[in-house]
């Protein structure tokens, strides 16, 4: 089951699980996001297996989360398909 995206603290980050079908839905959301993430110069920590996808956003330039890092966090779900 997907997670939403949880606030955690020290250091101050955003984490979210997300789960798939197959390997193949997967992959294609990992193409995705790398996408995303070089449009936006911005890359969140990733570790993945075959139907799972966890990952995390850290500030930037603060040590606080931001407006932009919520907007990423909104663009990566707006990469996931409509359950």
């Amino acid at each position: 089951m997907d997670q939403p995206w949880t606030l955690r603290k020290r250091p101050e980050r955003l984490e979210r699980r997300i789960e798939f079908a197959d390997y193949e839905q997967t992959r294609e959301f990992l193409e995705q996001l790398n996408n995303l993430s070089e449009q936006q110069s911005r890359y969140p920590d990733i570790s993945f297996g075959r139907t799972y996808v966890n990952l995390t956003l850290a500030p930037a330039d603060s040590e606080d989360i931001t407006e932009a890092d919520h907007q990423l966090a909104a663009q990566i779900d707006g990469l996931l398909p409509a359950s």
